[in-house]
């Protein structure tokens, strides 16, 4: 593995690979890696003449400074375990890149100005709440693809939403990258591995898999129950949780949203047989201890 941290060091090594006629896998992220982020690199690695891994916080997607502030960054921790895993894969890879740059480097002009729209697949869910993250999100992808130009781009399918819109990025842009969901990957207790996951207080933390199981239930009642009385049962149960169940430190699931959708176009069913085309998907997003967290249940 090789660190690089200027653009200028990126672009003449997928220079010299293009030339070279190597295929380029890309795996963007903010760091504070888990095994969900090491799946997508490793996936890539046997995918890949060479993989480029970004580590880079990107101010402009997020809404709260607080969040962006508090947001967890283990740059020395994350090359260990690139290093690692690299040596232990078996993989077609001959070179892999870290990318870690700083926010002057990504962004020398400052700011972007660019704006990037994506009609209804981020008006639901995330989008109203979260107002101009997804054009961040955009920003900050396409500038990573100017500079990796890879063949194939990696990302887990915890950020549901946010695959959507790359996929909408690219019919914009028409860059013919191919863009690989990749499953969640997941604690032994069911908890989603997130980068958030580590500022849960471990009362909190104890308690967070509920969400998955919730879900995990409520993919059993859509055998049997109406979408609307899905929806109602899941945001009930767990904004209701610490009444039956022992929390300590006053600690609560407050549901932020959770909607059953498309999984193609995201939009909300009404209906299953709404969904019989492209499949369905449970979306939700609870805070707890202060921290959100997001996670999704195919039906």
């Amino acid at each position: 593995m090789k660190q690089i941290i200027k653009t200028a060091d990126l672009e003449a090594a997928v220079k010299e690979a293009k030339q070279q006629q190597l295929e380029i896998g890309l795996v963007p992220t903010m760091g504070a890696l888990h095994e969900g982020h090491l799946s997508l690199i490793e996936r890539a690695l046997k995918e890949n003449d060479l993989v480029v891994v970004s580590l880079f916080v990107n101010p402009i997607q997020f809404n709260n400074k607080e969040d962006l502030e508090k947001y967890p960054r283990t740059i020395e921790a994350d090359l260990k375990l690139i290093t690692d895993l690299e040596s232990r894969t078996e993989k077609k890879a001959s070179a892999l890149l870290a990318f870690t740059p700083t926010v002057d480097e990504m962004y020398p002009q400052g700011e972007p100005k660019e704006v990037y729209h994506f009609g209804p697949v981020e008006e639901v869910m995330e989008g109203p709440r979260r107002p101009g993250h997804f054009s961040g999100v955009a920003v900050v992808v396409r500038r990573l693809f100017d500079l990796a130009q890879p063949k194939r781009a990696y990302f887990g399918e915890k950020d549901y939403q946010q695959i959507a819109v790359i996929r909408s990025l690219l019919e914009q842009i028409k860059y013919p990258i191919e863009l690989i969901p990749c499953p969640i990957v997941r604690a032994d207790d069911g908890l989603a591995l997130s980068s958030r996951n580590m500022r849960l207080s471990p009362a909190a933390r104890q308690m967070a898999p509920a969400i998955n199981a919730t879900l995990e239930q409520a993919a059993e009642m859509a055998e049997y129950e109406e979408v609307d009385d899905v929806k109602e049962w899941v945001l009930d149960t767990l904004a209701s949780w610490h009444e039956v169940n022992d929390c300590p430190d006053g600690l609560q699931f407050e549901p932020e949203y959770f909607e059953i959708v498309d999984a193609i176009t995201l939009q909300p069913i009404a209906e299953w047989a709404e969904a019989e085309k492209n499949g369905a998907v449970g979306c939700i997003a609870v805070w707890l201890d202060g921290v959100r967290l997001i996670d999704i249940v195919k039906f």
